[in-house]
């Protein structure tokens, strides 16, 4: 099976999959939360006993508080999926706003460029999105439950999308001669 292929069938698995999600948001973000809190009680087991292993009491005791924390969130995340994902999507919050803060500020970095209203109109975006997810935190907790689906949904759209476009890209780029011997 030739590369593009492969790629096609990813990019099409991909969208199926985002189609899913977006069919069942709340489960799809019940099972991110539960999927993360299994790594955050994986994450904390082997941050505790590498914490028995570094050298100094400062990096010990740090270690072991910080492995400590994680088996907390990660059991609280699996004890109570949707208080869990409450607080995954207000983390989602402060993410997305960090992040469009910092690209609109990168944008003003790039002014002149053809970069700039790319960089400043993703900055945007994500403040809106955060701006979003702030409305529901006070008035519609609830609707939280959907957020991160949603937002999964969607991503795994366009990664399906930006897949297949990839494998017609990779299907139709011209070859090197040392391209079509490996194929032969």
């Amino acid at each position: 099976m030739s590369d593009w292929v492969k790629w096609l069938l990813l990019g099409l698995l991909s969208i199926a999959f985002g189609v899913f999600v977006l069919g069942a948001p709340v489960v799809a973000s019940v099972a991110v939360t539960v999927v993360t809190g299994v790594l955050l009680l994986i994450a904390g087991g082997l941050q505790i006993v590498g914490g028995f292993t570094v050298e100094g009491a400062g990096n010990k005791i740090l270690s072991l508080i910080m492995g400590a924390v994680m088996l907390f969130l990660g059991w609280s995340f699996l004890d109570h999926p949707l208080q869990g994902t409450l607080t995954l999507a207000t983390v989602v919050l402060i993410l997305f706003m960090a992040g469009g803060i910092a690209r609109i500020i990168l944008s003003f970095q790039m002014k002149g460029t053809q970069f700039f209203w790319p960089t400043m109109i993703s900055g945007i975006l994500s403040i809106i999105l955060a701006g979003i997810i702030w409305s529901y935190v006070g008035q519609e907790p609830q609707a939280l439950l959907s957020i991160l689906g949603i937002f999964l949904g969607i991503e795994m759209l366009f990664n399906g999308f930006g897949l297949v476009f990839m494998a017609f890209f990779v299907k139709n780029a011209p070859k090197d001669e040392t391209t079509e011997a490996k194929e032969a």
